[in-house]
């Protein structure tokens, strides 16, 4: 249905409010780590810090043949304390190049350096070539809602995970208006994704694909402990038997589930086992979640299933944020099948962490980001700080 003057009008302008508002939220539930798949977790956050202010970087004008520059006295995409942008990007010369204000402004200046602007020529070139890949995992995000849509934070939350572009919602989604489209809903002040049309080959789950056709409608998730991990033999007996239940698909109405049986608790790990297939690292905070009980149709309490399941889902608790593992994509703290985006975010971390290397086993540095402490340490050092956390 055509929108009108005034809804588009009214949704450019909670666009505009949106783009102000910072909606993540915080826990501090911690868990009992596991090494390998830890420090995937660690690393990940240099990684991103990184990559979000190199992105803040390109996106400001070029000044004629000047590369795009950012000043450390601007505002910073975490919404850091200025000195604290500037001890940031400094820890990373290999990424980020220092650079003098010749015309007398207060504050540094930060340009990419040529690695940088290499691998963000080639992440441009990784996602034209993944563009409709990361267009699918965005429809099945949708096709997995009671209503098709998400309010825009929900979506902002798995942005990263997902592989979309920062400025999705203003550049990736109308590019496709068969598929998306922004809408407001009466008394809601909220700017909401809507999925255009069902795709009934799309809503096929990731479990379902890897059956076989003799497994019917009972289906096994795949499970697999750490070494040394024991169950109880009840607790055997009892997840061999929950294996057997019928299996709902995370597409499919689930309204007629009773929230108290197994079996609705089977198509809530059905759910997120889904949900985590769909994200490029296999993997999402907690954060990023919580806030999708009523879209998901979930009933109160939903995530006690990542600890009811720990050979399912694998819970990592590090600098202040949760995160929640798909173990079966996993081979120790390595992915067994990645995303083109996401060698091209490794080739980041080893650029970031190239900038590392002069420092001494053991010798951690610390700042404070966001409120989170980032441990600033190169991949032999990771161990011990883990060991000593």
């Amino acid at each position: 249905m055509a929108q009108t003057s005034e809804e588009i009008e009214s949704i450019e302008i909670g666009l505009l409010e949106y783009m102000q508002y910072d909606g993540r939220v915080n826990t501090g539930i911690f868990w009992v780590c596991e090494r390998n798949v830890i420090s995937v977790r660690d690393r990940t956050d240099h990684k991103t810090m990184g990559h979000h202010h190199q992105s803040a970087i390109k996106a400001q004008p070029s000044e004629g043949k000047n590369p795009p520059r950012l000043n450390a006295d601007m505002n910073s995409p975490f919404a850091l304390p200025h000195a604290n942008i500037a001890v940031f990007l400094r820890r990373f010369p290999t990424v980020f190049r220092e650079s003098a204000d010749a015309g007398g402004i207060d504050g540094p200046w930060f340009s990419l350096s040529d690695d940088a602007l290499r691998l963000r020529r080639m992440e441009i070139g990784a996602f034209a070539d993944a563009e409709q890949d990361v267009v699918d995992r965005l429809r099945r995000l949708l096709m997995l809602t009671a209503d098709r849509s998400l309010p825009l934070h929900a979506v902002d939350h798995l942005r990263w995970d997902m592989g979309l572009p920062s400025d999705y919602h203003l550049s990736f989604v109308p590019r496709h208006p068969d598929f998306f489209e922004l809408i407001r809903r009466p008394g809601d002040e909220r700017i909401w994704l809507k999925l255009v049309s069902w795709d009934p080959r799309l809503a096929v789950s990731e479990l379902r694909k890897s059956a076989s056709s003799a497994d019917g409608d009972c289906l096994a998730f795949p499970v697999s402990f750490t070494r040394g991990f024991g169950l109880k033999k009840k607790c055997m007996a009892w997840l061999r038997e929950w294996q057997t239940l019928p299996y709902t698909s995370p597409y499919a109405d689930a309204s007629g589930l009773d929230s108290r049986t197994d079996v609705s608790e089977k198509r809530i790990v059905g759910v997120f086992h889904e949900l985590l297939h769909l994200t490029i690292a296999k993997k999402t905070g907690r954060r990023n979640v919580s806030n999708l009980r009523k879209p998901l149709g979930l009933p109160f309490k939903f995530t006690k299933v990542f600890e009811r399941h720990p050979g399912i889902f694998y819970l990592s608790q590090k600098l202040a944020t949760q995160t929640v593992v798909l173990r079966e994509a996993y081979g120790g703290s390595d992915l067994l099948i990645k995303h083109p985006l996401q060698e091209i975010r490794e080739k980041y971390l080893a650029l970031l962490m190239a900038s590392q290397q002069e420092r001494t086993k053991g010798d951690l540095k610390e700042i404070e980001v966001a409120g989170h402490r980032l441990v600033l340490l190169d991949d032999d050092d990771a161990g011990d700080a883990l060991d000593a956390s």
